[in-house]
């Protein structure tokens, strides 16, 4: 098999709405096909931050895998999911469950760790019948539009996650951290700059704090890289909202984001920066068999709504400890 220096240029098509994409000849072996252009495909990841794969129908989770691990080498267990995924082998899930008639807005994945995946694969298995579209936002240009005193005080003081879990809504203890041994969980946390508070009805509450920009550890950009939008609470449909504050009661949110020195985000902040995603933001409909390669670091996705069956498969690789991603200044020491 010719090595992946050797193989042809990819004729990438690109465009101002829609994510870079390639467009292929079904291969007799799209495991082989993927190591043979791999370094190909990886390079224009690295320039453009997103490629869309068409034409090498995928059509299983064993075909999946071999695809994913000739291009990305092993694929990382995920640890503090905040929702419950299906497990297909080793490092392949299914995507993240979420209501089909409500958008997953733009985020990076597990943006939250330490260690982050720099390298983010999906494989469409069953397109939607309409919608469910895997969109993609620059987030350079994101943090470029978004306005500057939001910016600098988030640069300035970080975001915070806070979590608690219970046995009803999101990810248990077990599936977020691989354990539900209370010492092993502590572990965990010390080890990984997570604030843990048991309390008194035996659930767990945790916060962490990350940077909210860091620098790209190849090209060098600044990014906007978080889920302070996404896991924030006015992000949630209203109702839903209102259900769970009424529930646990709005300190006792399953998930929840603030400003770094613990203050609420008020509502029209997320919005705003929600807002400025939808600028940014470029889509193309899935269709089956379709593989995706995301820069997780400087690329932001979302899912929108969608009807019908929807199965797209996800594997994360390459892990990176971002030497920015606790920050430094005053708030940090809270």
């Amino acid at each position: 098999m010719p090595s992946s220096s050797l193989a042809a240029p990819l004729d990438v098509e690109l465009r101002p709405d829609r994510p870079a994409m390639l467009r292929v000849d079904p291969p007799q072996d799209a495991a082989a096909w993927a190591a043979e252009y791999r370094d190909a495909l990886r390079a224009q990841v690295t320039e453009h931050g997103a490629l869309l794969v068409r034409g090498l129908g995928l059509k299983d989770a064993d075909q999946v895998g071999a695809v994913f691990a000739r291009l990305a080498g092993e694929l990382l267990p995920e640890r503090e999911a905040f929702a419950p995924r299906e497990a297909h082998g080793a490092g392949l899930y299914s995507s993240t469950p979420w209501p089909a008639n409500q958008p997953m807005c733009m985020h990076h994945e597990l943006s939250y760790p330490l260690q982050v995946p720099g390298l983010l694969l999906l494989a469409c298995l069953t397109a939607p019948e309409d919608g469910g579209a895997t969109a993609v936002a620059d987030a350079t240009e994101v943090l470029d539009a978004l306005p500057a005193e939001l910016t600098e005080r988030f640069e300035r003081e970080g975001w915070l996650l806070t979590r608690t879990y219970n046995d009803e809504i999101g990810a248990s203890l077990a599936e977020s951290f691989g354990t539900d041994d209370r010492d092993a969980i502590e572990r965990y946390c010390r080890a990984n700059a997570i604030d843990t508070r048991w309390q008194d009805d035996g659930s767990l509450h945790t916060e962490q704090r990350r940077c909210a920009v860091v620098r790209h550890p190849l090209t060098g950009r600044r990014c906007w890289f978080n889920q302070i939008a996404f896991l924030n609470e006015w992000t949630l449909a209203p109702e839903v909202r209102e259900y769970l504050v009424d529930e646990y009661g709005s300190e006792g949110l399953p998930f929840n984001t603030r400003y770094g020195d613990g203050s609420p985000i008020p509502e029209d902040v997320v919005q705003r920066i929600n807002t400025v995603y939808e600028q940014h933001t470029r889509r193309e409909p899935w269709q089956a068999g379709d593989l995706m390669l995301l820069d997780n670091i400087g690329t932001a996705h979302s899912r929108e709504p969608f009807t019908g069956e929807r199965r797209v498969l996800v594997g994360m690789a390459e892990p990176r400890r971002l030497a920015d991603s606790c920050p430094t200044g005053e708030a940090s020491g809270r």
